[in-house]
């Protein structure tokens, strides 16, 4: 912009091109112009070659701000299309803030609903390809990924050991505590063992198995894809022809199936433990006497129904985290967004599937 007098006006030349890649020079020019006293001005816009909508915005900017100043002020060499941009921002050129939209309960009922269908169609097309995958793999062994399975195994099998015979020796502690604080009112200790035994392999160690395995390793594993989706790995697989769902989804599946029971059964043990030590030293159980009247109680139908749930939990743990993590946009905070929705769902999908094992077993007699 070159500012010169004419008698009492004050001329504003705008040269040059006036588009968003010069706008940051252009900003620098307004903040330089300074016009002493109220005088009358002229814009004059001849000289413009190029412009787009943000150069239009720095023009009405520039005009704007010599009304405020109290300069009288017209504008020259706007050609028809220049105009026709203009009145069309000008009636979105405002310094109020735009007011916030209020949204009652039906649109944010509405709003959850539709997000809500749109993760199930996405779940259904993620649970497609992860289909077609399988079907692959059972045509062409040769592309199963073993050492990934192995590693997997043992990152989520082996190394959750610590915190899930923790959690089980706790519970099966409590468990055992409360059942005597009830049972010895009316004379019935010995039936402690039946409680512990039956809760802890039908219900209680797949249960906590399956929620604490949700919560490691459904956000481990949505938090290692979703990384690899911001990084441009996944990406450059496919680039190079690799399918991600091989090594990067059935590995996965796979080794939590086969890990999940195996870490069952060793929870069903602890939890056992824990409420044999809590019945020893409540009312004086003896390990020899509760390990005895364990096995008269305690049919093998209640652990084999435990571990039927097994590869259910875990592939429901592994395709909820896998999911989540192939949904992660391109910044991090979307990381920590669907790394805690893998959790809250893998968790509410287990307990589900798990009432309906339970209405499917009374069913059917067991």
């Amino acid at each position: 912009m070159e500012v010169r007098k004419n008698g009492n006006e004050i001329i504003i030349s705008c040269l040059g091109d006036w588009t968003v890649y010069r706008s940051h020079l252009l900003e620098k020019e307004l903040r330089k112009i300074r016009i002493e006293g109220e005088r009358s001005c002229v814009v004059d816009f001849h000289g413009v070659k190029q412009f787009d909508s943000a150069g239009i915005l720095l023009l009405l900017e520039l005009m704007d701000l010599l009304h405020k100043r109290g300069n009288r002020c017209t504008l020259e060499g706007v050609s028809e299309k220049q105009r026709k941009m203009m009145q069309l921002l000008q009636r979105g050129y405002s310094k109020k803030p735009l007011p916030r939209r209020e949204t009652g309960l039906l649109h944010r009922i509405g709003k959850s609903a539709v997000e809500e269908y749109r993760t199930l169609l996405a779940f259904l097309r993620f649970f497609g390809e992860l289909s077609v995958s399988f079907f692959r793999l059972f045509l062409q062994p040769k592309n199963f990924r073993f050492k990934e399975t192995v590693y997997h195994i043992e990152h989520s099998g082996l190394d959750a050991l610590f915190i899930i015979g923790l959690t089980s020796f706790l519970v099966g502690l409590v468990i055992a505590y409360e059942s005597l604080v009830q049972l010895s009112q009316f004379g019935a200790d010995i039936y402690v063992v039946d409680g512990i035994g039956i809760a802890i392999t039908r219900e209680l160690g797949p249960m906590i198995t399956a929620i604490v395995i949700a919560g490691r390793s459904a956000s481990s594993y949505a938090a290692e894809i979703g990384t690899m989706k911001i990084t441009e790995e996944i990406a450059a697989m496919r680039t190079m022809g690799f399918d991600p769902f091989f090594f990067l989804v059935i590995p996965r599946i796979l080794a939590l199936i086969i890990a999940l029971p195996l870490l069952i059964f060793f929870s069903d043990i602890i939890g056992i433990l824990g409420g044999m030590i809590a019945s020893k030293f409540q009312v004086d159980i003896s390990f020899s006497f509760f390990i005895q009247r364990l096995q008269e109680v305690l049919d093998a139908k209640h652990y084999i129904l435990g571990l039927v749930k097994a590869p259910f939990f875990a592939f429901i743990i592994a395709a909820t985290g896998c999911f989540h993590g192939f949904r992660v946009t391109g910044n991090t905070e979307s990381i920590g967004i669907e790394t805690t929705a893998s959790v809250v769902h893998a968790i509410f999908f287990v307990i589900a599937c798990d009432a309906l094992f339970a209405v499917i077993f009374t069913q059917l007699g067991y």
